[in-house]
């Protein structure tokens, strides 16, 4: 059974990745998708294996936002919070991440350049269609 995404402050650490850079190692064929609703534009891909969640991808996205503590050999360290907004009442942090309520212009403009580095394309990550599923 997957380890648990959400952290003990409420939030899910993700690691965005273009998608361009996009690779699995191995377990590919065990790769699922569900959507809370079909008309949703957001995938969550997991292993059917162990039910564990592997990414989030919005659809006509450019990059993946990994589950944090899914990475092997993580070597990108956390930069900052995005969305505290939504944090549950009294929550603190204990380190000294730069936080925003929503989407920082730091952050739009990583997305941006990293779109602008790969042509103003979105590639498609296709999982297969026996591989899909909505809740």
């Amino acid at each position: 059974m997957a380890e648990p995404v959400v952290e003990t402050d409420g939030g899910v650490r993700y690691d965005l990745q273009r998608k361009d850079r996009f690779q699995c190692i191995g377990g590919d064929t065990e790769l699922r998708e569900t959507r809370l609703e079909p008309e949703s534009r957001t995938r969550r891909v997991f292993a059917a294996c162990c039910n564990t969640p592997i990414f989030v991808e919005f659809n006509g996205g450019h990059w993946l936002s990994f589950y944090k503590n899914r990475i092997v050999d993580d070597q990108f360290p956390i930069e900052l919070r995005t969305m505290i907004r939504d944090k549950p009442s009294g929550v603190g942090f204990e380190d000294s991440l730069p936080s925003y309520q929503s989407h920082s212009g730091k952050f739009m403009w990583k997305l941006l350049t990293a779109w602008m580095a790969m042509g103003f394309r979105s590639p498609a990550i296709d999982l297969g269609k026996a591989r899909k599923s909505v809740h």
